[in-house]
């Protein structure tokens, strides 16, 4: 026994010995290893750039430079990017390149480090309280340093993977000495079976999509490795040909976001409960918000905070105004908030869209601005901000506030919730500073914005009118090279996220085929079968031009006989907002307009004009989309309009013509449209003739291109751009704050 205790304590500490001296080398070699890596994945990535990054200098393109690095920069763990002159100066960098690290500093460290300009210069640098890798790689043009482009590196998972390997070496010597003491073959062979076993069920379940599958502490570091590459796997899997999908936008969300469910402000829920012949029906509401954020939630779960409008919501939420969505899927949460008779008018038809709505607008509409409303809109913000903290299950939530209608709820979040991603997106137009400053409480306004961490526009001129309204009007630093505004530390970003649909869109995959759409509509309406049909898609809005679209349909028919007999135009025209008196003196004219032009030119049973002025269910509206020749969107002002996506993606058979407004923001990506002023008659007139003549392979060439700009540019690329950027700015912030807590305790400590 003795013997045995002996050998026992001699082995174990031997092993301890021999483990401490194992994860020295160990250590230092996997620092070597790791550096080389570093070093090695800059050279990888300038090199997949180097070309590009050529072209660029030679055309002293600074700002596609920086495009280029920002490109670079979606490496996993490059943080920040730039590029220098061969004498110093700076030439690019991305948003997050510290300022301490000079590019004259860079320049000459590299030029004496290396003076062949054939390697790569390396050193570890502080920022922030944290090891940062930099490495200087140089960029050629002929036998002449063009630009030497510096690749920032966390370091920090080095450190986790030193410490995890630490414990993997102490536990299996540990493990050894104990096994080898009772009886080392024995003990060899079943730990063997034991590894072989847990490999198997860790793979099985990981590859399998079980996530959440745990493992021993020894096992962890190697699941991790096995976790981002199954994560690799399957975002190639779901990038296809490289576009985003819901796949795609689960792994950013895990990746970037740690998983983290995200909660949706917005005043229109996705799904309605209406009461009717005493059955609860369940309606989509017509709203381009809807249809962009509802695939969002569904690919990235959370809760959906919405306004609970319809007659039979309350009955289907439970008692805390939830309810699991969509019917016979329940991927998400939507929680409902309950308004007053008051409320809701104040709020929604007053200030929102008697006030707001038409001041955004440039549709000739003059905005209604009431003391009492503004009390409602105030009001019903903080209800709404109230509800998002009632829903975050952490301190650092990831918050989604959509459109004008929440102005204010940003900074009613921050106020509560001051370590929050908060980002706002603003899904109509931004007026210029001086028509923003109409409205009475324009401070006010502004200041709940900035309460963001980032507020998000579809186009670059919108971002432009509100930094220029902040610098009218509220005490703030602009940075315009950023496009920031700074007040106090708070620091929001002002960026362009062009908003699109689906793609592929889940109605198109339920829809029969386009020829069998055609025979049915045309049923439906009475149409002949060598007939021409066109078709528009709106809300019954003054800022969708539904007057002059129709103007248009009477102007075409006044100067192409041809066209008489044979073309009808169909309006599926959902109310809107009937409570208002401009909306309300709107569907009168419309009604009026086209009873007129069908008085005019019908004759028999053909009408010039269909009006169906009722709420349309998106498999509807997609059927009309597939059957028509040509669809016309007039918006006389828009932020984007989806309902120019929704027609190009419902074409598979890459047939049809889409007749677009310039004042749209879709207008500046679907370019193969034919791009029309509709207040001009006579043009808008000239392009639906132009559309309807149009050869079938000049349709499939526009068509094709557009269909290829849709499902590049989709919602969840839309939606990812967005997610990666809060993420971006989250790690920062956390930098930061470490910084500032670090130093804080040294003053105490001091």
């Amino acid at each position: 026994m003795r013997r045995a205790l002996r050998f026992v304590i001699a082995l174990v500490v031997g092993l301890a010995m021999l483990a401490g001296i194992a994860s020295v080398i160990v250590q230092n070699t996997a620092r070597t290893w790791f550096e080389k890596d570093i070093v090695l994945r800059s050279q990888l990535v300038l090199n997949g750039a180097r070309r590009e990054a050529v072209s660029i200098l030679k055309q002293d393109d600074r700002a596609a430079l920086r495009e280029l690095l920002v490109e670079i920069t979606q490496d996993e763990r490059i943080i920040a990017a730039a590029a220098c002159s061969k004498d110093g100066q700076p030439l690019a960098a991305t948003d997050d390149y510290p300022t301490n690290l000079a590019c004259a500093d860079i320049v000459k460290s590299y030029i004496e480090g290396d003076s062949s300009f054939g390697k790569p210069w390396t050193a570890i640098r502080d920022v922030l309280g944290v090891d940062v890798h930099v490495t200087a790689l140089p960029v050629t043009l002929g036998d002449d340093l063009g630009a030497v482009v510096t690749l920032l590196h966390d370091m920090s998972f080095i450190e986790r993977r030193e410490a995890k390997t630490r414990y993997f070496l102490f536990g299996t010597f540990a493990l050894l000495a104990f096994c080898a003491a009772v009886v080392t073959m024995l003990a060899a062979r079943l730990s063997w079976r034991s590894w072989n076993q847990e490999i198997s069920r860790l793979l099985n379940g990981v590859l399998g999509g079980k996530d959440r599958e745990e493992a021993s502490p020894e096992f962890q570091p190697l699941l991790k490795h096995v976790r981002e590459f199954a994560a690799r796997i399957a975002e190639q899997e779901g990038e296809g040909d490289g576009r985003w999908t819901n796949e795609r936008l689960k792994q950013t969300l895990r990746k970037h976001l740690e998983g983290e469910k995200v909660i949706i402000v917005a005043n229109r829920e996705p799904y309605i409960h209406e009461m009717k012949d005493g059955k609860v029906t369940v309606l989509h509401p017509a709203s381009g918000l809807v249809t962009a954020l509802e695939p969002v939630m569904r690919a990235c779960s959370g809760v959906w905070v919405a306004h609970g409008s319809g007659s039979a919501d309350r009955q289907t939420a439970d008692r805390q105004a939830r309810l699991r969505v969509p019917p016979g899927e329940e991927s998400y949460w939507l929680r409902r908030v309950w308004l007053s008779k008051e409320e809701e008018t104040g709020y929604y038809y007053g200030f929102s869209n008697e006030g707001l709505w038409p001041l955004c607008h440039v549709a000739h509409a003059r905005p209604t601005f009431r003391s009492s409303d503004w009390k409602q809109y105030v009001t019903v913000n903080k209800k709404f901000a109230e509800t998002v903290c009632q829903e975050a299950d952490s301190d650092e939530p990831i918050v989604l506030v959509q459109d004008y209608h929440f102005a204010l709820a940003p900074q009613m979040i921050r106020e509560r919730l001051p370590r929050a991603t908060i980002l706002s997106f603003w899904h109509i137009p931004w007026p210029n500073a001086e028509r923003f400053g109409i409205c009475p409480w324009r401070d006010e306004v502004l200041q709940g914005m900035l309460g963001s961490s980032i507020v998000g526009f579809h186009t670059q001129q919108h971002c432009n009118n509100f930094i220029d309204s902040v610098d009218h009007y509220l005490e703030a630093r602009i940075d315009r090279e950023r496009f920031a505004v700074v007040q106090q530390r708070q620091q929001t970003m002002i960026k362009p996220y062009p908003i699109s649909i689906e793609w592929p869109n889940h109605w198109v995959k339920s829809a029969a085929p386009p020829a069998d759409c055609k025979a049915a509509v045309f049923a439906e309406l009475g149409l002949k079968p060598n007939a021409l049909l066109g078709v528009g898609v709106d809300r019954l809005d003054y800022t969708k031009g539904v007057e002059e679209r129709l103007s248009s349909v009477e102007r075409l028919l006044e100067r192409f006989p041809s066209f008489r007999g044979r073309f009808s135009f169909v309006q599926l025209a959902a109310p809107s907002r009937t409570v208002i008196d401009l909306y309300r003196e709107l569907n009168e004219n419309v009604e009026k307009l086209a009873a007129r032009i069908n008085e005019r030119f019908g004759h028999g049973d053909y009408r010039p004009i269909i009006l169906l002025r009722a709420h349309h269910e998106p498999p509807t509206v997609f059927r009309y989309y597939r059957a028509a020749d040509v669809c016309y969107v007039s918006s006389l002002h828009d932020g984007m309009n989806l309902v120019a996506k929704e027609f190009v993606a419902a074409r598979e058979d890459e047939r049809g013509v889409l007749v677009l407004s310039h004042f749209t923001g879709a207008a500046r990506e679907l370019t193969e449209a034919l791009i029309v002023n509709p207040y001009d008659l006579d043009e808008a007139s000239s392009a639906l003739a132009s559309a309807l003549m149009m050869p079938p392979q000049e349709q499939q060439d526009r068509m094709r291109s557009m269909r290829a700009i849709v499902s590049e540019f989709n919602v969840y690329r839309w939606a990812g751009r967005m997610l990666i950027d809060a993420a971006r700015l989250r790690r920062r912030h956390r930098l930061t704050g470490r910084l500032s807590e670090r130093i804080t305790s040294e003053e105490i400590a001091s």
